[in-house]
């Protein structure tokens, strides 16, 4: 269970501080993934690094689990928008990275890491660095990494906005059959409806600067099977798109 309570983040300026998050409000069950969309600035990545425990100053409560964010105990799985993949390092080492430092060299699941290989089409890459991947492989490693960490939560930034219209498809079918597998509790930052209406069995749409939660919608067409040829997809995408227009027109 995710849970933030009357959150709100700010930043020192000259002039004082600069409110950037304000009353933000949000619960999320286990195993559940939810849509974030909002427009450029209003703070969808504080968010995340707030859910990540990377910003630790702010008012309000954000528990995971009962408990307050502390990566040191829990495990937060984060993939940023260039991926996070370390270049000097193989396909297969930058995938051990996240749970090798988590629970140690000793104690890695290497049938568990296989299994990923598999289930992502990653198999005969291993020995692979980064810069010898097309985008929708390292896309793919990047995931590889985070569902062998099994988090307790994934946050993803924008994971598939680098890529083409065609791969990025593929890309979000992909991520859909993982967490079928695993079922982690995710939250996706996107700029795109269609997007949020495929992944996220929630949609938060966010406010202007400063960011709050404006609404959350129950998405009754969240990873709809042949969506592109379902007209209550399109309809649905119409609709939240004129939502969202009006509610940032505010």
């Amino acid at each position: 269970m995710i849970e933030l309570n009357d959150v709100t983040v700010s930043y020192p300026v000259p002039t004082g501080r600069q409110v950037v998050l304000t009353d933000i409000n949000l619960a999320m069950e286990s195993g559940q993934t939810c849509a974030l969309i909002g427009p450029s600035g209003c703070g969808k990545s504080t968010l995340l690094k707030l859910l990540a425990g990377i910003i630790n100053e702010y008012q309000g409560t954000v528990m995971i689990d009962g408990h307050s964010v502390a990566p040191i105990r829990q495990r937060i799985g984060f993939i940023p928008q260039n991926y996070g993949l370390l270049p000097w390092r193989t396909v297969q080492e930058n995938i051990l990275l996240a749970a090798r430092i988590k629970q140690g060299k000793q104690n890695l699941d290497m049938a568990a890491f296989r299994k990923l290989v598999d289930e992502l089409g990653l198999a005969g890459l291993e020995k692979r660095f980064p810069g010898e991947l097309s985008g929708g492989q390292q896309q793919r490693v990047a995931l590889a990494r985070a569902f062998l960490l099994q988090p307790d939560l994934l946050l993803m930034d924008e994971p598939f906005s680098a890529l083409d219209a065609m791969t990025r498809e593929d890309m979000q079918q992909v991520f859909l059959s993982v967490w079928r597998e695993h079922t982690v509790s995710a939250v996706l930052v996107t700029h795109q409806v269609e997007e949020a209406v495929y992944l996220g069995r929630k949609i938060i749409i966010m406010s202007p600067f400063p960011g709050t939660i404006r609404k959350i919608i129950d998405n009754p067409l969240f990873g709809l099977e042949n969506r592109e040829r379902h007209p209550d997809f399109f309809e649905f995408c119409v609709f939240l798109r004129q939502m969202i227009q009006k509610d940032w027109a505010k």
